[in-house]
């Protein structure tokens, strides 16, 4: 089924949205410079501090009706969403008055998790009543859902002491470390109980806080390993979830009927396949003598190209053969087993680099430049490989623990999309994701369509941060590059706007053509920050090892073959659709799951995890969120 984009305002609507929301120099060359390597033009181009006197305050255009910008004050601008400092969530006492139910003292303890209300542990439930715990708000409604009804028994408190359910429990929080999480976060403290203290009260006030404490704890953890400990959308405005609901009303039951509390609660973390991966990641990481082990390094000072020489050439192959797949290592084993020590940069090496840099998204020419010796030396310590495997592993708790067995994933530290169908991966390629300046969001979605020979909306930040300098000097400027442009949906010729009043009326979009931001097509699903996939005309961006170069939308560099992909069809039938010329959407047969993710370790098809560049700081900033939380929790009456 098809349908035709027939207005500007629909155009716009999906229209590359960071672009809406981030702010550019004001003498930054265009989209369309950009596009067409213009950039002598733009450098000629006439600014507004630099336009002819009586040119400066020219009326009588359509534009400005709601008043026009004095010519001598700054170009108006739109700025981006920002970073926050990190917000912790609020931690409220416990309401333990509900707890307050008086019983039999002496009576037997319930070890057989039957609830029976006449098999109340010895410790007196009225001093529940008299502990103080703090915990959020879900953590606190369960613990009193289930302390205030009389007929649970205590979970962690047998007669006068601890049980072995709640040292297996302490012993479980404690290894929180292994799945991303930090153990401070759910550590408790045993009663410290003088044996000889005839006291009986102080004994059960110690026992009964206990009680409660580890239960906030146990509840934490849960909660925790499921959707993370911090809250995604407090660390920056590029951040966008839907943040998960625990349900935490039976874990204390589960947990005392349990055989194996510890197992219980560690069952309880992710389970996906690369989650898995992270984690047996992080365990040979911590286990490798805290970091110490050999490092190969790899020391050019210039681009090393094939038929060239090197001493470094020894230490090249050695870093492949420690850091390639097993895959690589196996297709080369006689390459690298034959290797005696020399210094030329012969066939078989370059080789052998070719397949290392196609295994890892890089320029497959052989040509040895900073990335790829970063890729071949490991790039990080370990000590930072263990902290961006903590970021991930919580980012991970973000998004849902099945991604699907069909989905598309985009990791923008990799500049790199993924199309997985039946649970594996059988298509990727590179892709160019936002610059610094305007960054691609982190969230998920679901793909609905492909819309063929695309018109171009133009983002107001793109009107007004980019393109106004040039109307301002030139109001021609638009109706020469064949942009078509409408204030409050009538089509007029760009020279007879007034481009010194408000632009919120106006609306500019490019038609389909050879020359259009836009390339042959876009791929759809539908978000509030209009974030696409598309094609592009700048096919030389995907030649270089850093691809943060967009508005902010995620440009493909083999958009056909995703397309297809999606669709469900072949490259033959999406060429048909571009060479009709016309503009027009195909929704996908079933919605695919897109995940428009920023994971700076992430394992590939085969399980192995590799590391990235955190081209935006993001990990700094979730590392800023994991700090302010395990203090604002550590701060326990």
């Amino acid at each position: 089924m098809t349908f035709v984009l027939k207005s500007a305002a629909s155009a716009l609507a999906i229209s590359c949205g960071v672009a809406m929301m981030s702010a550019a120099p004001t003498q930054a060359y265009t989209l369309m410079d950009m596009l067409r390597g213009d950039r002598q033009r733009t450098q000629s181009t006439i600014f507004m501090d630099q336009m002819p006197p009586g040119r400066v305050g020219q009326r009588g255009g359509i534009g400005g009706s709601l008043g026009g910008l004095d010519p001598e004050a700054p170009l108006p601008k739109v700025s981006g969403p920002r970073y926050y400092t990190y917000k912790t969530e609020t931690l409220q006492f416990v309401d333990t008055g509900k707890f307050a139910d008086p019983v039999v003292t002496g009576a037997v303890a319930d070890v057989s998790g039957s609830g029976d209300a006449s098999a109340e542990p010895a410790v007196q439930r009225r001093f529940l009543a008299q502990a103080k715990v703090r915990a959020n708000a879900d953590v606190a409604k369960a613990l009193e859902a289930y302390y205030g009804d009389s007929r649970n028994p205590l979970v962690w408190v047998d007669g006068n002491q601890i049980n072995d359910r709640a040292k297996s429990a302490m012993s479980a929080l404690a290894d929180a470390a292994f799945v991303g999480l930090d153990p401070a976060d759910y550590a408790v403290q045993t009663p410290d109980i003088d044996p000889a203290n005839p006291d009986p009260a102080f004994r059960d006030r110690a026992l009964t806080q206990f009680e409660l404490e580890l239960s906030a704890k146990v509840l934490a953890f849960v909660q925790d390993t499921v959707r993370g400990r911090i809250d995604p959308n407090k660390i920056s405005g590029y951040h966008d979830f839907q943040r998960k609901v625990v349900n935490l009303a039976p874990v204390l039951k589960l947990a005392r009927m349990s055989p194996d509390v510890g197992a219980y609660i560690g069952s309880r973390s992710p389970d996906s396949p690369q989650f898995q991966a992270l984690k047996a990641e992080l365990a040979k990481l911590r286990a490798a003598d805290g970091g110490n082990e050999e490092r190969i390094v790899v020391s050019l000072d210039k681009l090393l190209r094939p038929g060239e020489s090197s001493p470094e050439i020894a230490n090249i192959v050695k870093a492949i053969g420690k850091h390639g797949s097993e895959t690589l290592r196996t297709d080369h084993a006689a390459t690298i087993a034959a290797y005696a020590g020399s210094s030329d940069y012969s066939p078989d090496i370059v080789s052998l680099v070719e397949d290392f840099q196609k295994e890892r998204g890089l320029k497959s020419d052989g040509v040895i430049g900073q990335a790829t010796v970063r890729a071949m030396t490991g790039g990080d310590t370990n000590a930072s490989k263990i902290d961006k495997l903590v970021v991930a592993m919580e980012q991970a708790r973000w998004l849902p623990e099945d991604l699907g067995s069909r989905y598309v994933m985009i990791n923008q530290p990799a500049y790199m999309v993924y199309y997985h169908n039946d649970g594996k991966e059988q298509l990727s390629m590179r892709v160019v994701v936002g610059g610094k300046n305007n960054q691609t969001y982190f969230f998920d979605d679901e793909i609905e369509t492909v819309e063929f020979n695309p018109f171009w909306g133009v983002p107001q930040s793109i009107i007004i941060n980019e393109m106004l300098p040039k109307l301002r000097s030139d109001p021609n400027y638009l109706d020469q590059l064949g942009y078509e442009v409408e204030v409050n949906g009538h089509a007029v010729a760009s020279s007879s706007v007034d481009w010194y009043g408000s632009t919120d009326n106006v609306s500019v979009r490019q038609p389909p053509s050879s020359d259009n931001a836009l390339g042959e097509l876009k791929i759809l699903f539908p978000n509030s920050h209009a974030i696409y996939m598309h094609d592009t005309p700048s096919k030389s961006f995907f030649k270089r090892d850093m691809r943060a170069l967009s508005h902010g939308c995620v440009r493909l560099a083999n958009p056909r073959a995703m397309a297809a992909a999606v669709l469900g069809t072949t490259v033959d039938d999406v060429a048909k659709q571009i060479a009709s010329g016309q503009n027009h959407a195909v929704r996908v047969p079933q919605k695919i799951p897109v995940y428009v993710s920023y994971f700076t370790a992430w394992p590939n098809k085969d399980g192995v995890v590799e590391y990235f560049d955190d081209v935006y700081g993001r990990d700094a900033y979730v590392d800023k969120a994991f700090d302010a939380t395990t203090k604002a929790r550590g701060a326990q009456i």
